[in-house]
């Protein structure tokens, strides 16, 4: 009978150990003893700290500046062509503190101010001068802040010490006219997207002093978070070719003792500003994955129905393809499209009333 060797208890006890570490090693990767979850599995981006420089300042819009429907080549119908400027104030970013060059924006944001971009795990800072004629401010949907940051108007908590930024300055819920103001938010798992929704979502800012009232003048912008897993440098997403951001807005431009008629006039039914296909640049390739970033703001008239032709779009939330998305007042939603179908498609809400007003823009997809 063969003996067994006497080295084969250490062995087997070698063994054992071996795949207990490894049981631990699979335990502690799945979750069961992590003491942080986040959103998104391990990357090498390092967060960062990212400074805009915004100013709010008075412009006259022009709602169709082609003075026309640049699709059609009809003139814009009454009663919404009788009048399409009007003074509104806009948020505009600048190269540096000294707010002297402004940063070029692509052609398609339209009224739109700046995209403020974050990564997961970021620090935001907002140099925010009021270049306008009254009290304005800056408030974020979605990243963390603390009162003193929170762009609303409030009482200061006397317990909530200023940041060293803001030592020489006014509290940030109303900012002066010609005063500055340094915001301070940050970008937490909670901000960031899910893995189900994709590598990027939106979120709003806009001035908070006459919430109602500066909306409609017209200071409202895009905040795109990127997850960490699909961050590139610039905090843009790595899993999209392009993206494009379209906020859908009834501004009203209506004075008392105004007409039926002429209150319906001054009812600007708006794709990023415009009415009447005069939103430009929405312009793609064939091949091309498009992230759309859809925005609604406004009042019970704003439920509004973004409607592609010729494409569909994934809708993050069901996982499902449509070629219709539903929003409400302050709906931020993020969907998803392969562009394969060229030609020059029409884009428009699909609620009657508003696609009579001109509630209408064209994109297009080259071969």
């Amino acid at each position: 009978m063969k003996k067994i060797p006497k080295s084969t208890p250490a062995i087997i006890i070698a063994l054992g150990i071996v795949c207990t570490v490894l049981a631990l090693l699979v335990l502690c990767t799945s979750g069961v003893f992590s003491q942080h979850v986040t959103t998104t599995p391990q990357s090498l981006y390092v967060p960062q700290t990212r400074t805009y420089y915004i100013a709010a300042e008075n412009v006259t819009w022009d709602y169709a500046p082609a003075g026309k429907d640049p699709f059609t080549k009809q003139p814009i119908p009454s009663p919404w062509g009788e009048q399409t400027k009007y003074k509104k104030v806009r948020y505009i970013e600048y190269t540096d503190a000294t707010f002297t060059v402004k940063k070029t924006q692509p052609v398609w944001l339209g009224i739109l101010g700046p995209i403020i971009r974050g990564v997961e795990g970021d620090t935001i800072k907002v140099i925010f001068y009021n270049k306008a004629d009254k009290p304005y401010s800056m408030h974020p949907h979605g990243l963390l802040y603390d009162k003193n940051n929170e762009g609303a108007t409030m009482t200061v908590d006397p317990k909530m010490p200023m940041s060293a930024d803001n030592q020489m300055e006014n509290n940030g819920d109303e900012v002066m006219p010609g005063e500055k103001y340094t915001y301070t938010w940050h970008v937490t798992a909670e901000s960031a997207p899910q893995e189900s929704e994709g590598g990027s979502k939106v979120w709003w800012y806009h001035s908070h002093v006459d919430p109602l009232q500066d909306v409609q003048d017209g200071l409202v912008g895009p905040i795109v978070i990127t997850s960490a897993k699909h961050a590139k440098p610039d905090g843009t997403p790595d899993d999209v070719d392009k993206e494009f951001v379209t906020m859908f807005m009834i501004f009203d431009e209506s004075k008392p003792g105004m007409s039926a008629a002429q209150t319906e006039g001054s009812m600007k039914y708006t794709i990023n500003g415009y009415i009447f296909d005069n939103l430009q640049g929405l312009v793609m390739n064939k091949g091309d994955k498009i992230r759309w970033y859809l925005l609604d703001l406004g009042n019970e008239m704003d439920m509004h129905t973004p409607h592609w032709h010729g494409e569909v779009v994934l809708n993050r939330e069901t996982n499902t393809y449509t070629d219709v998305m539903e929003l409400l007042p302050g709906s931020m939603k993020t969907v998803d499209m392969l562009a394969y179908n060229p030609g020059q498609w029409m884009y428009h809400c699909h609620v009657a009333d508003h696609m009579l007003g001109g509630m209408t823009a064209m994109y297009t997809i080259n071969p």
